[in-house]
């Protein structure tokens, strides 16, 4: 158990790739069991791992994602964002907020949320007199609502590996995604004032609002098609996202008409990057996994929380501290993979709901996006608008204490997290 501890941490510090320090350790875990027998074991337990029928729809939510982004639908969700909300003061940061509502139903990704944006909205708010580092932060706190409201990756990757409901992870995890967007722009309208953020001079009009409705609404109607079939148990996930690609690809290259060839290149490439190094961390992860089952290393890791304290509230409160620790070190996709196994048992030893413990756990490693020093959402706005890290941080703090505390509101009320769940009957 101490040598694979230490080639995984020490590959980790040394920057080797996630998924290949997953692989090698558990090769390293295998071959101290049993030796050349277990080590055969290894390729069938990394091709089982990725044998899952929902992990497809992974792929299909990347690109239908990726497609809306490139036809220019980020724009008109924006506008009509700003048409809502843009008259506050701090309009600009309220409109990035509710867009990030709108671009979550598309993307299921917090990183495109943030490479979205900060292409387009971080430029914007800084030519009307909003800081560079706060546009960035507000940006990045938005851009985890993307991971959090359905469709969402990490949600099909913890449904798929623990057996727990995908739609019913999906309707739980509506109200939080919009929870954070409500309580961040409280936040910002409490502190509007004394941040000096611009008032606008536009004036809320019904016939603007109208009018930037309609010419979003082709857009706005991909997350109810998605939510509407998966919910209500017309498709599974899978099927769901295959006709959202098809429904993006008919919007951006028959009615908008703004996709070449070339871009649809670009974007299926773009698309096997990204599931490629998700299903390598999944199915090295499994390689891993297998090892930690056999060494009955969750049952030990449960065992040692509970002999900390028996009460369920003290075990919620250190399940949350060790994702929102370990998720500031570690990429959020192995961080699942990893925990999930060990996490689940144990929230059912104490009586969570799975649905509930699920969305627990993925709204904790989603917060985990923005947080130094490995938050992906920081890197992805660094890199996109050149802004250092420790400066977005620095600006950021505010809102990842408001989206801390809802966690620890979602983690200790079951009814709230369930409230969707349950009225649609899942």
């Amino acid at each position: 158990m101490i040598a694979v501890a230490l080639v995984f941490f020490t590959l980790l510090l040394f920057g080797v790739p996630v998924g290949y320090v997953l692989g090698i350790a558990g090769i390293v875990g295998m071959a101290q069991i049993g030796g050349e027998q277990f080590l055969a074991m290894a390729p069938r337990r990394f091709f089982a791992g990725l044998d899952l029928f929902p992990f497809l729809a992974m792929p299909f939510f990347i690109l239908a994602g990726e497609i809306m982004n490139r036809s220019g639908i980020t724009h008109k969700l924006v506008g009509f964002a700003d048409a809502l909300v843009g008259y506050l003061r701090g309009g600009m940061a309220h409109t990035n907020m509710v867009a990030s509502v709108f671009f979550a139903g598309i993307t299921g990704a917090a990183t495109a949320d943030a490479a979205a944006f900060g292409n387009t909205m971080v430029p914007a708010m800084v030519k009307n007199g909003y800081s560079r580092p706060f546009a960035c932060a507000v940006t990045a706190a938005g851009s985890i609502i993307g991971p959090t409201i359905p469709p969402s990756t990490l949600m099909v990757i913890y449904g798929s590996l623990m057996g727990v409901s995908i739609a019913g992870m999906f309707a739980a995890g509506i109200l939080p995604g919009i929870l954070i967007c409500l309580l961040c722009m409280a936040l910002i309208v409490a502190f509007g004032r004394r941040w000096k953020l611009p008032k606008s001079e536009k004036r809320p009009s019904l016939i603007r609002i109208f009018k930037a409705f309609r010419e979003s609404l082709l857009a706005l109607i991909m997350p109810v098609l998605i939510l509407g079939f998966i919910l209500g148990g017309v498709t599974t996930p899978t099927e769901a996202a295959s006709i959202a690609v098809a429904y993006a690809l008919i919007l951006g290259g028959l009615v908008y008409r703004s996709l070449t060839l070339r871009d649809l290149y670009e974007m299926l490439a773009r698309t096997a990057l990204i599931t490629g190094v998700i299903f390598l961390i999944i199915a090295s992860a499994s390689i891993l996994g297998w090892w930690m089952t056999f060494e009955q290393i969750p049952q030990a890791i449960a065992a040692g929380f509970l002999s900390i304290s028996q009460d369920p509230q003290a075990v919620i409160a250190m399940i949350l501290l060790l994702l929102l620790v370990i998720g500031m070190f570690m990429d959020i996709n192995a961080a699942l993979i990893i925990l999930a196994p060990v996490l689940a048992p144990l929230t059912a030893t104490i009586g969570m709901d799975p649905v509930h413990a699920g969305v627990m756990i993925v709204l904790a490693l989603n917060i985990s996006l923005m947080t130094p020093p490995v938050g992906a959402c920081l890197f992805v706005l660094s890199s996109v608008t050149g802004e250092r890290i420790e400066a977005i941080a620095k600006s950021l703090w505010p809102f990842l204490l408001v989206e801390t505390g809802i966690l620890f509101l979602i983690a200790y009320w079951e009814d709230l997290t369930l409230f969707m769940p349950r009225l649609l009957g899942l």
